[in-house]
């Protein structure tokens, strides 16, 4: 019996999105963390140099589509946490940011193997060209409704 594989839509898109930040939102919260502060502070961790609040902001606006005053206070939320820290007009990422990072990071590997591990190597390249365009087109749909 062969079984034909599903076409990729939004729904299919959707359901593997939430299927996949519902587990590492299991994860986040057993270390205190939404998914939202997670990103924020990658944002930060990963930054070449300290990045301004704005800079940021822009960063997390442009991976999540999030509201700009819901990322502000998730930044508050994560300079109250002792996550970030100012340094004059400029956040880093503390000590204990990298390490709630890392901490994180070693949880979800093992995690992740199980889910992506055995596709083949060429089923991931192609998913991987389809979700650019479809990410390329719906950023362009995006900024076409905001004008």
């Amino acid at each position: 019996m062969t079984t034909t594989a599903p076409a990729a839509d939004a729904r299919a898109l959707g359901l593997a999105h939430y299927a996949a930040r519902g587990v590492l939102e299991h994860v986040l919260s057993r270390h205190g963390i939404t998914f939202q502060q997670q990103i924020a502070l990658r944002a930060a961790v990963t930054a070449d140099a300290p990045r301004t609040p704005d800079d940021l902001v822009t960063q997390v606006r442009n991976s999540l589509k999030a509201d700009p005053a819901d990322v502000h206070r998730t930044l508050g939320e994560l300079l109250a946490k002792q996550l970030l820290a100012a340094d004059g007009a400029h956040l880093h990422a503390t000590d204990a940011g990298r390490e709630l990072l890392a901490a994180v990071g070693a949880e979800t590997v093992p995690i992740s193997d199980r889910i992506w591990g055995g596709i083949p190597a060429e089923d991931l390249a192609a998913a991987g060209r389809v979700l650019a365009l479809v990410r390329e087109r719906a950023d362009a749909e995006l900024a076409a409704l905001a004008t």
